[in-house]
């Protein structure tokens, strides 16, 4: 299955207040993408998952993508 590439926007908690985010991954589907968003906040930041909004999820195209990770990703 060929990959796609997503960016994700939402929200998380921390402390006591939310701060925004928007992360940009490459997955199969919104599913996973989901699941991907959820392990890295709870491994990285030690934030459970109904401390995590996502509020949207947009598939782009290689030439719309910004982090530089992900667009060295591409062009291999």
């Amino acid at each position: 299955m060929k990959t796609k590439i997503f960016r994700i926007q939402g929200k998380f908690m921390m402390g006591d207040r939310m701060k925004p985010f928007t992360k940009e991954l490459k997955a199969i589907n919104e599913e996973d993408i989901k699941e991907k968003i959820y392990s890295e906040f709870g491994s990285k930041h030690h934030i459970s998952r109904n401390k995590i909004i996502i509020n949207e999820i947009a598939e782009i195209s290689e030439d719309e993508v910004q982090d530089t990770i992900i667009k060295s990703l591409v062009e291999e």
